[in-house]
């Protein structure tokens, strides 16, 4: 199969319509409210008794990238980028109560406009990983594993600083009845100690130069979590 598509994201509403920068109180030029994407894929599916997988190579373009600034809080448009990659899909059935799942991306992600050695994507990740199985013990109980895996991004232009791995257990425990359905969570089951994100910049602590200091800048993962829950349906 293959499939081509045009159309357009959207640039923050606070970038199109500034005529100051607020930080500044300079003149600030405004950006376009809407800006163009294309992109294009080509692949293949196959399906039997039990399975179905399928693969896709695809390619984007944007006319401008919109990346968030960590130090602000707020996001600002970029020159115009191009991505390409692979994507992988799989289901298996290997037994009646038994399903697992896997999918699988890799991406080449680069500013168009900008030399090579200075065109990486800060935060755009390359390889992403989501995988699970799910178990019915009985016709009420099922049980899941599941795991997310995001590779590592660079986090500057260069490349030469990039954000660690981050992979994610998550286990589940259900019981449905015939109009509720009673539930076990564990979120982060090995308590790993990753970085939901990660950005670069400069910041200063007491000592340091008015400058600042380049340096990493994280959100944690939240640690190991149980949530019980109850749905109804009426």
């Amino acid at each position: 199969y293959g499939n081509y598509g045009g159309g357009f994201h959207s640039n923050d509403v606070r970038g199109a319509a500034i005529s100051i920068d607020p930080k500044t109180l300079e003149p600030a030029d405004p950006v376009d409210l809407l800006v163009r994407a294309e992109g294009a894929e080509i692949g293949a599916r196959h399906a039997g008794p039990g399975f179905n997988i399928s693969l896709a190579i695809f390619w984007l373009t944007l006319d401008s990238e919109l990346l968030f600034v960590g130090d602000g809080g707020t996001t600002e448009p970029n020159p115009a980028s191009r991505r390409y990659g692979v994507e992988f899909t799989g289901f298996w059935q290997p037994i009646d109560d038994l399903t697992m799942d896997l999918s699988a991306a890799w991406t080449d992600a680069r500013f168009s406009a900008l030399p090579d050695g200075q065109n990486r994507i800060p935060g755009a990740i390359e390889s992403v990983v989501a995988a699970g199985a799910t178990y019915g013990f009985t016709d009420r109980f099922t049980g899941t594993l599941r795991m997310r895996h995001f590779g590592s991004a660079p986090l500057i232009e260069d490349g030469s600083v990039s954000s660690e791995a981050t992979t994610l257990f998550n286990a589940g425990l259900y019981y449905t009845g015939d109009k509720f359905q009673l539930s076990l969570d564990v979120y982060n089951l090995l308590d790993a100690e990753d970085a939901d994100i990660t950005y670069y910049y400069p910041s200063r602590l007491p000592g340091e130069p008015a400058e600042g200091v380049d340096d990493f800048h994280i959100h944690p993962v939240e640690p190991r979590q149980v949530r019980i829950g109850l749905r109804v349906m009426f």
